[in-house]
C-alpha cells in the first residue's frame, strides 16, 4: 500500500486510523526510524490509550525488531514518560504510539533520540519519509528482543524530586485526566502527600467518550469548573489524552493562563537560583518578561514548538521554559517537558505562601489584560499577513514567530497555522478596554 506522505507533520506523524495510518505504515515508519537514527543498544516503545494503539504498537515492535534492535516495551504512557525513559536509563532512543489531544479517530508517532533530543521536520521526520518511500525493507538475520520495563515509581520519584514533599499542606484538588494517563499518574504522584484528589475521567479510555481531550479548548473545561465550585476545592487540574501539557484553575472554577502559569513557575525557579534563563514564546510576553528581569533573571523569547524550545533550552543551559499552550519544560527534566511537574511546584508555592490559587495568579491578571488566542480562518493568510505588517509598521517589529509588534500600552502577535488555512492572533494591552478596541481593530482587518 501507497504510504500518505501526509501523515508527516512538524513534530510527529499523525492521522486518522486506518484511512490515513495503519499497521503497514507504522511497520515502515518504525524500521524508517532504525535507519535514520541508527540508534545504540535499545529502542524505548509506549503507547498511548487509543483503541488502535495496541496493534500499531505491535508493528512499530516488529519493525525494530526485524532490523535487528531491541524494544524496551513501556507499556501505556504518558508521553512525558517517554522522555524520562530515554534520558534516565540512557537508551539509544525512542518512540510512542499516540495522536495527544486529537479526536478518537487519529493515531500517530512521535520520536525522540539518545538523551530525549526532539525529532521534528528539521531534524530527522522528513528524512524518515524518504526512507519510507524508498520502500526497502530491513531483515536482519539476529532479531531483537522485546523486553519489558516498568518505569512508573522511577518516574514519579523523578517528578517529586522537584519540590519539597514536607512543605505541602492539605489541600483538596479536581483532577480531570480526559481518559488519559494522568489519572494512573496521578494517583501514584499524590498518595503520600496531604492532598485529597477528587478524580474526574479517571479510566483510561480510548473512546474519549466526552469528545476530543483537549483541556485548551473553552467548551472542555467546563465539567472541571463546574466540579471545582461544586467540591470547594482548592484548585483544579487538566490533562490532554497524553498528559504532557498542564492545565491549572483557580478555587473559583477559573482556568489560569499558560501566559500567567509561566510567569510564576518562572518566579519559583528564579527566587531559587537567581541570574538563571528563563524561555517562553513571543504569542504573550510582558508578563513573564517583566517577571524574569524583575526577579534578576535573563529573559529569552523562541519560537514555539516543543523541538524548537528543547533545543534552545539545552544550547542556552536554561533552568526553565513555558509556553502559552500548556508545555513547561526543565533543565533537570532532561530539557524536556513533563505534565505533572508544573502540578507538585503549584502546590508547593501555595503551602509555602499560605495563599489561595486565585491570590496566586491575581497580580497578572490585574495588570496584564490579554485576547486569548483568536483563529480565523482565511482564505489567503500570506495576504492578511502582508496587510497587517504594513498597517503597524511604525511599531517595534519582531519575526520570531509569525508577525509581533509592540507599542508602549499594547502588542499582538499574528501567524498562520502550520497545519489548516487558519490565522491565529494574540494580543495583550494594559487595560481590557485596549485589548477589546484593538481586537475588533485586528479582526476587522482579517476579515
Amino acid at each position: 500500500m501507497a504510504i500518505n506522505s501526509e501523515i508527516f507533520k512538524a513534530y510527529d506523524v499523525r492521522g486518522i486510523y486506518p484511512k490515513e495510518i495503519d499497521e503497514d505504515a507504522v511497520y515502515k515508519i518504525a524500521q524508517a526510524y532504525i535507519k535514520t537514527f541508527k540508534p545504540a543498544r535499545a529502542v524505548v516503545l509506549g503507547k498511548d490509550v487509543r483503541i488502535s494503539s495496541p496493534s500499531l504498537w505491535q508493528s512499530a515492535a516488529k519493525g525494530i525488531t526485524d532490523a535487528g534492535c531491541d524494544v524496551i516495551d513501556i507499556d501505556t504512557i504518558s508521553t512525558d514518560m517517554l522522555y524520562f525513559a530515554v534520558a534516565h536509563y540512557d537508551y539509544g532512543g525512542g518512540i510512542t504510539i499516540s495522536a495527544s489531544h486529537n479526536p478518537k479517530e487519529y493515531n500517530g508517532m512521535k520520536f525522540v533520540r539518545e538523551n530525549s533530543v526532539a525529532v521534528s521536520a528539521d531534524t530527522g521526520i522528513m528524512d524518515m519519509k524518504e526512507e519510507v518511500l524508498k520502500n526497502e525493507q530491513i531483515i536482519e538475520p539476529e532479531k531483537g528482543e522485546i523486553i519489558k520495563k516498568d518505569i512508573l515509581d522511577d518516574y514519579i520519584k523523578h517528578c517529586l524530586s522537584f519540590i519539597d514533599i514536607s512543605k505541602i499542606k492539605p489541600m483538596k484538588i479536581v483532577a480531570n485526566a480526559n481518559f488519559g494517563m494522568a489519572g494512573v499518574a496521578l494517583k501514584k504522584l499524590l498518595v503520600n502527600l496531604p492532598i485529597e484528589i477528587i478524580p474526574l475521567n479517571f479510566e483510561p479510555d480510548g473512546n474519549f467518550p466526552k469528545g476530543r481531550p483537549d483541556p485548551s479548548l473553552a467548551e472542555n473545561r467546563e465539567e472541571t469548573e463546574q466540579l471545582i465550585i461544586k467540591e470547594k476545592a482548592d484548585l483544579g487540574v487538566a490533562y490532554d489524552a497524553d498528559a504532557d501539557r498542564c492545565f491549572v484553575f483557580d478555587e473559583k472554577g477559573r482556568a489560569v493562563d499558560g501566559y500567567f502559569l509561566t510567569a510564576i513557575l518562572a518566579e519559583y525557579f528564579l527566587q531559587k537560583s537567581p541570574g538563571e534563563k528563563i524561555i517562553s514564546d513571543p504569542r504573550l510576553v510582558w508578563a513573564v518578561k517583566d517577571t524574569v528581569l524583575g526577579n534578576n533573571g535573563v529573559y529569552i523569547m523562541n519560537k514555539p514548538g516543543h523541538a524548537f524550545i528543547k533545543d534552545r533550552l539545552r544550547s542556552e543551559d536554561a533552568i526553565f521554559a513555558g509556553e502559552t499552550s500548556g508545555h513547561f519544560y526543565f533543565r533537570d527534566n532532561f530539557y524536556c517537558d513533563n505534565g505533572m511537574i508544573p502540578l507538585l511546584i503549584i502546590l508547593e508555592i501555595l503551602s509555602q505562601k499560605n495563599i489561595k490559587m486565585s491570590e496566586l495568579v491575581r497580580p497578572f491578571r490585574e495588570k496584564y489584560f490579554i485576547s486569548g488566542e483568536i483563529n480565523k480562518k482565511v482564505k489567503d493568510p500570506d495576504k492578511i499577513l502582508e496587510a497587517i505588517e504594513k498597517k503597524y509598521k511604525d511599531g517595534r517589529i519582531e519575526y520570531i514567530d509569525g508577525f509581533s509588534c509592540e507599542y508602549a500600552d499594547w502588542r499582538f502577535n499574528i501567524r498562520k497555522s502550520n497545519t489548516e488555512p487558519l490565522i491565529r492572533l494574540n494580543i495583550e494591552a494594559k487595560s481590557q478596554k485596549l485589548v477589546e478596541e484593538k481586537e475588533k481593530e485586528l479582526i476587522k482587518l482579517i476579515k
